[in-house]
């Protein structure tokens, strides 16, 4: 019976699979010559404890220092601490020497391990600066180096820019943080433990904010970081004066990370400064490992090791092996036949010809590392047969699903495909497109995604509260006015870093309250990319002949020349700052090309200079008059962002920044030509409204 051998192309400019028959003798003795010519030997686990505050605990040879790390008497420093001369923009690695294999390239067995260490991290109170920014625990490529431009917000684990926040190749990083400073586009607070995934931006986190137990309590805190192998749980436990925090995540190592990693602590500082020490560090493994012996120490280390004559044997074993594989295969692919090379597979159904879009032609596979492939199998049973239907769409389905390795609860979204259905097509390709390329505590996270030819998914984390739409419009919960604000601002800050901190701006596209959703902690995430756009920075906008999006929030600006740029996101964002404080939805009648009725409401109410008359009356009720003050800055900023004119609105820098400031707002001119109606669109590229016209300058 033939034995069917599937290669896979990644990361190339198009994916390809190839489908070779070989026969089942041949793969036989393939094996048995790959076998028999390596010998490898098994190694046992790894096991070392090092007490850093004892006599003979500590040989220097175990470990590797970087930057401003150094072994200090009875502690390691990683960061400066003479406190007589400036301990700002200071970074610095501590790492074992040797490397520590955590997943094996043969079999794909996973190490289990478990690493228990004792830390400070001390203010610096003679100079009274403020805290920052933390130290971390992690596994990276070896041998260890510190990235360039790693030193504040970045910990000394990721360079300035891309790899901020999507670490792939030699770059990735799998670490837990303490972070004592906040810095908005990675962080949630000043006081955290999370667990970074090839990211800055912790994939799960726990605040550590407990009065007098926190981070910078001046406490020596324990922390124990393990990995179970089985259910690919990775979790951390802190003890800061007898308070515990946990936070775990599942990760499969063998995805995120290279097979022999660099284990270690990284710790750095910016503007801001403070001390970080380690006193003691254990570490065991389960894997058998094979790494170098490290040098004799009066530490207590113990691991099964290659002498160096063993490790030559090994190398020879590996290249040998190695020869003979790329020789068959050599000789294989000259014999396959040209006929044969034509039956390729394609994953994917190929793109319509009739595209209504001037995109080129891209590869939608491109999925980056850190991300899971499901087969149809474990969805249809994650779903239970796809029987709890969470929402709908144009596009897709949304269902609520149960995975295991870690149990977690997901949303798989479920798209239905036509062959010839370009649009349904093209809107999982976009949504794919977008959400590889950005990662942020205020977007909702892709965990993995599943090929399946007529209804390919794709898996987010289930985001628990559901949507803002949920809890204004149908009774879920009520949203007093600082939560609504707190919602206004994480919404505000997906944009800032969708617009112009991603490699490309990302357009969304549909802002809405439907696709905001709400964590357990009432933290908003933006959803639902289907209609996102890539623009390179410094282009004005794509143009669409393919007018799409909810009537209410729509952007008149697409409708009458088919511009979708930042400005069509900022005018949405403006109608939803609109509806949180008035409680109103963007009505609008019949589906026509309309000025939603809510828009209309709350500039009427401007211009009878009692603008605080269009926010809801029950919030108006129960608010302080400090909160008045903000409904009422909320409720400008959302006119200015839903100003006629595009060239008018404020990019979301300049919301933001109206947004949480104090003084008082000058924006453009709001006036509108209208008290109420339809807006409808001429033959002359001018939009009327009852009679009164208006282009797209003087609004």
């Amino acid at each position: 019976m033939p034995v069917f051998i599937r290669y896979k192309k990644m990361g190339s400019d198009r994916r390809g699979n190839i489908m070779a028959a070989v026969s089942s003798p041949f793969v036989f003795w393939l094996c048995y010559l790959l076998l028999s010519s390596l010998h490898l030997p098994c190694a046992t686990s790894l096991s070392f404890d090092f007490n850093f505050s004892q006599p003979g605990g500590y040989n220097a040879d175990n470990f590797t220092f970087l930057g401003d790390a150094y072994f200090d008497s009875q502690v390691i420093e990683l960061t400066k601490n003479d406190r007589s001369k400036n301990l700002s923009s200071s970074v610095g690695r501590a790492s074992y020497k040797q490397p520590v294999a955590i997943w094996d390239e043969v079999t794909g067995e996973l190490a289990s391990f478990t690493t228990t260490f004792s830390m400070q991290i001390e203010l610096d109170k003679i100079n009274n600066v403020i805290s920052g920014d933390g130290m971390a625990f992690f596994l990276a490529h070896y041998p260890s180096s510190i990235p360039s431009s790693s030193a504040g917000s970045k910990l000394g684990l990721f360079s300035e820019g891309l790899t901020t926040t999507n670490a792939t190749g030699d770059d990735r990083v799998v670490a837990v943080e303490f972070d004592t400073y906040l810095n908005k586009q990675f962080d949630t607070s000043d006081n955290h433990m999370g667990i970074d995934i090839n990211s800055l931006i912790s994939k799960a986190y726990t605040n550590t904010t407990l009065p007098g137990k926190t981070l910078t309590s001046g406490f020596v805190m324990t922390c124990q970081v393990s990995y179970n192998n089985d259910t690919q749980l990775l979790a951390a436990d802190l003890q800061i004066g007898g308070t515990s925090y946990h936070v775990s995540t599942g990760a499969d190592l063998r995805q995120l990370l290279p097979s022999v990693v660099a284990i270690g602590f990284s710790g750095a500082t910016g503007l801001a400064a403070e001390l970080h020490r380690v006193f003691s560090w254990s570490f065991n493994s389960t894997l058998d490992v094979h790494v170098h012996p490290p040098p004799a120490s009066h530490g207590h280390t113990h691991a099964g090791l290659f002498s160096k004559h063993g490790w030559e044997k090994v190398a020879v074993g590996i290249i040998g092996g190695s020869l003979l594989v790329a020789a068959l295969l050599v000789c294989y692919f000259i014999c396959w036949t040209p006929r044969t090379r034509k039956e390729l597979v394609d994953d994917w159904p190929r793109d319509n010809k009739e595209k209504p879009d001037d995109r080129p032609d891209e590869d939608p596979g491109q999925f980056p590392q850190i991300l899971r492939q499901f087969t149809s199998d474990e969805l249809v049973e994650a779903t239970n047969n796809f029987a709890e239907e969470l929402g709908k769409g144009g596009f897709a389905t949304v269902y609520k699903g149960e995975l295991t390795r870690p149990t977690r609860l997901v949303a798989i979204k479920r798209f239905k495909l036509e062959p010839s259905d370009y649009l349904r097509k093209k809107a999982f390709d976009d949504e794919v497109r977008a959400i590889c390329q950005v990662r942020h505590p205020n977007l909702v996270e892709l965990e993995g995604w599943c090929n399946h030819e007529n209804n390919p998914m794709l898996v987010y984390e289930l985001v628990p509260e559901g949507s803002l739409h949920e809890h204004l419009h149908e009774g879920k919960s009520w949203l007093s006015w600082s939560t609504r604000y707190k919602i206004i601002l994480d919404l505000a800050h997906a944009l800032q870093y969708l617009h112009g901190r991603c490699s490309k701006c990302v357009v969304h596209g549909d802002i809405k309250p439907p696709n905001i959703l709400l964590d357990s902690q009432y933290v908003a995430k933006l959803s639902d990319f289907g209609l996102a756009r890539l623009i390179d920075h410094g282009i004005q906008s794509k143009t669409t002949t393919i007018v799409v999006g909810t009537h209410g929030y729509l952007d008149p600006e697409i409708i009458k020349m088919g511009r979708r740029n930042s400005k069509s996101d900022m005018y949405s964002f403006g109608i939803v700052l609109l509806e949180m404080v008035s409680g109103k939805r963007p009505t609008v009648a019949d589906h026509q090309i309309t000025i939603a009725d809510l828009l209309i409401d709350v500039h009427s109410a401007y211009s009878s200079r009692a603008i605080l008359l269009a926010a809801d009356s029950k919030l108006r009720t129960e608010s302080t008059s400090d909160d008045r003050e903000q409904m009422e800055r909320v409720l400008l900023v959302g006119l200015w962002c839903a100003h006629l004119d595009p060239s008018k609105r404020p990019d979301i820098e300049q919301a933001i920044g109206a947004l949480e400031s104090k003084d008082v707002m000058k924006i453009p001119p709001l006036s509108f030509p209208f008290k109420s109606g339809r807006l409808s669109h001429g033959t002359d590229g001018v939009f009327s409204f009852h009679g009164c016209c208006w282009g797209t300058s003087g609004c």
